[in-house]
């Protein structure tokens, strides 16, 4: 590991990149994730993914070299502890953002064996869209597709909440509608849609769709729900609730998935 380089300027054009990338919700100027906590650069090395840069407070500096000590052309940046808030993206910093590369996907490793994909269709939420990658990993999901719309799978926030599985589940980002469509149709997939039980259209309960078949979940956005589009080429189906209209994108998600591998388990 090189000797760590000492940044004590907020007009560092690092720092001010870095906060740029936060702030946009995007990557950095030379097209680097930003992985903020140690968690996620763990994540990151143990997943394969290139780590660029490691920015780290003064306060945290030898836990961070117990890290990256035996990685050979890692750039360690040491930020003193009254600036590091001024990149930070979290209000209770660990003191540490990674800047990784992202891993590239095409869009047939998404359909590879018996596909199983999730389609988020202008979700906006960060939180929600990486609580579903990180469902859609634990539950066996083969791709995520990110339509125009939907908040990108490279926003901060979206990274902390997939906790490492971003950088393993393959994903396609800023597709349109009729493009996902075609895909979908393609490689014939069934195709469902996620609606609200007390939605006036009928829809399929959950305990009466076939997952093990190859197939695809739409997720829409938090408000407005799956789009025209995709909807008229999907079946609707919904979970049964009690009390309540809907369920949050990310839970709904994660109902849906788990049944997924359920069925899936017992036609393994």
């Amino acid at each position: 590991m090189p000797k760590p380089e000492t940044i004590s300027s907020a007009a560092n054009p690092l720092l001010k990149d870095v906060r740029r990338a936060i702030a946009r919700g995007g990557l950095t100027q030379e097209g680097y994730l930003v992985a903020e906590t140690f968690h996620l650069l763990e994540e990151a090395l143990r997943s394969g993914c290139a780590v660029k840069v490691v920015l780290c407070s003064e306060s945290v500096q030898s836990a961070v070299e117990s890290h990256v000590k035996r990685l050979a052309g890692m750039r360690v940046a040491v930020v003193a502890d009254q600036l590091f808030p001024f990149i930070s993206g979290t209000e209770a910093s660990q003191g540490l953002i990674a800047l990784v590369q992202p891993p590239i996907w095409n869009l047939p490793q998404l359909f590879r064996g018996r596909s199983l994909v999730v389609v988020l269709d202008g979700l906006q939420d960060p939180g929600n869209a990486g609580t579903i990658a990180r469902a859609a990993e634990a539950f066996g999901a083969t791709g995520i597709m990110f339509l125009k719309g939907t908040v990108s799978p490279f926003n901060p926030k979206a990274l902390r909440a997939a906790a490492g599985s971003l950088f393993r589940v393959p994903f396609a980002y800023g597709l349109d509608s009729a493009l996902a469509r075609a895909a979908l149709q393609q490689n014939k997939l069934d195709v469902y849609a996620g609606v609200p039980s007390s939605s006036r259209q009928p829809s399929k309960p959950l305990g009466d769709v076939d997952f093990s078949r190859r197939c695809a979940i739409v997720v829409g956005n938090e408000a407005r729900g799956v789009s025209p589009q995709l909807r008229s080429a999907a079946i609707d189906i919904s979970i049964p609730t009690s009390g309540v209209e809907s369920l949050n994108a990310a839970v709904a998600a994660g109902i849906l998935l788990y049944e997924a591998r359920r069925q899936r388990s017992l036609h393994a």
